[in-house]
């Protein structure tokens, strides 16, 4: 295993950030863990990666003079063997799009939250190295099953693991692929003013093509989430960006949710998605009202509504996928919603956690032996004690 600290470079103009940046990271740094170049602009960027020993990730602000982060990225080897992150104005979709269009992993926004990036650089990281575990294994894999395995472990290694919460609020998702590689996915997005924004989704198909137009969704909701207040706005950002360049025809189903905690509020809009289930402080469990919205990526300009809820504190929101309703048993039945709805057995979840858990292990009792044949997916958020 190599040893050697992860060479990152880092490509911004503004005269202070080296400085901050080594204070910010001094403890990485003094253990090995990075190893931190600078470039003011694009031009010195390409200097120092031409007579330097490769890097790892490459970290740019898009607006710089003489050569700016958007140009950079058609410059230098954004390769397989190498990742590349953005620095943008809060809400800058367009020049964020064009980023990912020309290799960017993933952004980040100004001003920079270093929690926020230190949590990138992993993720980033992380995904880079299960790139190069799968090449350095390539040629000894035997068999398909093995790579799919290995391509299931880099989808993953995109799935948050660290979940938002707040004074009076909890989140927590799990999923459980099936035998391929498959197209669920989760995401949340700490936004303005103290709200949050959380998804699920599933994409059509299975294997590889199906995880690969999971990770382009993903990253493109990630961008139309922090431009707008809107979840049917922002799905309507992402179907539009799918249906323009899907030869594929390729689709996906997503409820995408935002909740204010000053209000207790939710605010969601659905693509063809199952809808959410509120579990009530009594442990009995409702569906919430659907809202109208085809899936994401098959006819462009859709229009998709939204619906508002308001939570009361010990209430449970439960998004899932259809991996829990259509899980068949042996002998064909499904597990339905309204088992879904009973899995609580009339006594509320402690957490988010625990509502998640629940689903899970009512999937498995019904399923028994039966082989799984989709992703289960499932995301849950608490409204505490002690809101406001």
């Amino acid at each position: 295993m190599d040893d050697s600290p992860h060479k990152i470079l880092v490509v911004d103009d503004e005269p202070d950030l080296e400085r901050l940046v080594r204070q910010r990271m001094r403890h990485e740094i003094r253990a090995g863990t990075y190893s931190l170049a600078f470039a003011r602009d694009g031009v010195e960027a390409l200097d120092v990666l031409a007579k330097s020993e490769p890097f790892d990730l490459v970290i740019s602000d898009i607006n710089m003079p003489r050569m700016d982060g958007l140009e950079l990225l058609e410059r230098i080897p954004v390769t397989p063997d190498i990742r590349a992150v953005v620095v943008s104005a809060y809400g800058d979709i367009r020049n964020i799009r064009i980023a990912m269009n020309r290799g960017a992993f993933d952004f980040i926004t100004k001003p920079v939250d270093f929690t926020d990036l230190r949590l990138t650089i992993e993720r980033t990281l992380r995904n880079l190295g299960e790139w190069r575990d799968t090449v350095a294994s390539r040629e000894e894999l035997a068999k398909l099953e093995n790579e799919l395995e290995v391509a299931r472990r880099m989808q993953r290694s995109i799935l948050p693991t660290n979940f938002p919460s707040g004074p009076c609020y909890k989140l927590h998702a799990n999923m459980r692929t099936a035998r391929a590689v498959g197209g669920d996915f989760y995401d949340f997005v700490v936004l303005e003013g103290g709200r949050v924004g959380f998804a699920v989704a599933d994409v059509s198909g299975k294997g590889v093509p199906a995880a690969l137009f999971m990770m382009s969704t993903r990253t493109l909701l990630k961008g139309a989430a922090i431009g707008t207040r809107d979840p049917g706005e922002a799905l309507a950002n992402v179907n539009d960006l799918l249906a323009a360049d899907n030869s594929a025809m390729m689709f996906v189903t997503m409820l995408y949710m935002i909740f204010d905690p000053s209000k207790g509020t939710l605010t969601y809009a659905c693509g063809g998605h199952e809808a959410p289930v509120l579990v009530h402080p009594d442990g009995c469990a409702t569906e919430l009202p659907r809202t109208g919205g085809i899936a994401l990526g098959v006819i462009s300009e859709s229009k998709y509504e939204c619906h508002t809820a308001t939570l009361s504190p010990g209430d449970t929101i439960v998004l899932y996928t259809d991996g829990v309703t259509e899980a068949r048993n042996e002998a064909g039945g499904q597990f339905g919603i309204e088992r879904l709805c009973t899995a609580f057995g009339n006594k509320p979840p402690a957490d988010p956690e625990a509502a998640t858990t629940s689903v899970f292990d009512a999937v498995c009792e019904f399923v028994g032996d039966a082989p799984q044949f989709d992703d289960i997916t499932c995301v849950a958020l608490q409204y505490t004690e002690g809101s406001a």
